[in-house]
């Protein structure tokens, strides 16, 4: 079932989201606070610490989290987005919704370093 405007909503305007990848047995590990924004009718995730952090490799490996955010926790497939999607407006979301911390903090997750870390949040 695809993502519902009022929890598009909700999480894009989430401070943070916990992100909690499933294992193969289908358990989950635990959940990990991340950050999240929102670009058009979808969401987005990169990882600060580049691809050795075990949230994001444990999220690609298998495909699946659940996610909790703004009141709204669901079950999502995790993709791992193209180098050729609009990663500027990804940024600039990035930017707008999380420059108060200062550019040295928002600056790990923008830019052309992770834009190959970008995934996106699909509702299942």
């Amino acid at each position: 079932m695809p993502w519902t405007e009022s929890e598009l909503a909700a999480v894009g305007a989430a401070d943070e989201l916990r992100i909690a990848p499933y294992r193969p047995d289908g358990s989950l590990r635990d959940d990990v606070i991340i950050w999240v924004v929102r670009s058009g009718d979808e969401l987005f995730v990169r990882t600060a610490y580049r691809p050795e952090s075990a949230w994001y490799r444990h999220a690609v490996e298998s495909g699946r989290a659940r996610i909790r955010a703004g009141g709204v926790e669901r079950a999502v497939t995790v993709v791992h987005i193209s180098p050729d999607a609009d990663h500027d407006a990804i940024d600039a979301a990035y930017h707008a919704k999380y420059d108060r911390y200062g550019a040295n903090i928002v600056g790990t997750v923008v830019g052309d370093v992770v834009r190959e870390l970008t995934l996106r949040l699909d509702a299942d």
